[in-house]
């Protein structure tokens, strides 16, 4: 079932393009924003309000690494294991937060979707090496020692 204020996020989107094919992305993207992913009962309906196919919505969704099916956490943690970041140590930064917070590979959001934990190949901040980001803010050569500090102090944020 379709929450009003989802058909009036999507309306209103719809209504600031005059092709609304070309509204596909900046949908799905307010849409992950505001659920922190994507709801699969949404892409039906933003099909039918588009005027596409389900397919072609879901191609859309799945292509791009950015959306996501899962929920997400508040905030979102993206550590860099491309080639710096790697040779300067991210795997035990990684390793830190995995267990700091109680999650693997295969877990990757705390059960109370605070955090989500996550690879990638590159941040694009190589100098800065090793890099993680929190919510797209970037957090330049960590240390596994500095993450937890990080993430503790997220964590009394949320309990004051």
């Amino acid at each position: 079932m379709v929450q009003e204020s989802d058909k009036k996020l999507v309306s209103e989107l719809l209504f600031s393009y005059k092709d609304k094919k070309a509204s596909i992305i900046p949908v799905l993207q307010a849409i992950q924003k505001e659920h922190r992913y994507l709801p699969i009962y949404l892409l039906s309906y933003v099909a039918k309000e588009i005027g596409v196919s389900e397919a072609k919505i879901y191609g859309i969704a799945t292509f791009y690494e950015n959306f996501s099916f899962v929920p997400k956490g508040k905030y979102v943690v993206k550590i860099c294991d491309g080639t710096a970041c790697h040779v300067r140590k991210s795997i035990p930064i990684l390793d830190a937060l995995y267990n700091e917070l109680s999650l693997s590979k295969k877990k990757q959001t705390t059960d109370d979707n605070l955090f989500t934990v996550e690879t990638v190949s590159c941040l694009g901040a190589c100098g800065l090496a090793p890099v993680i980001t929190i919510n797209d803010k970037v957090y330049p050569t960590m240390t596994p020692d500095n993450a937890i500090e990080i993430i503790n102090s997220l964590k009394a944020l949320e309990v004051s």
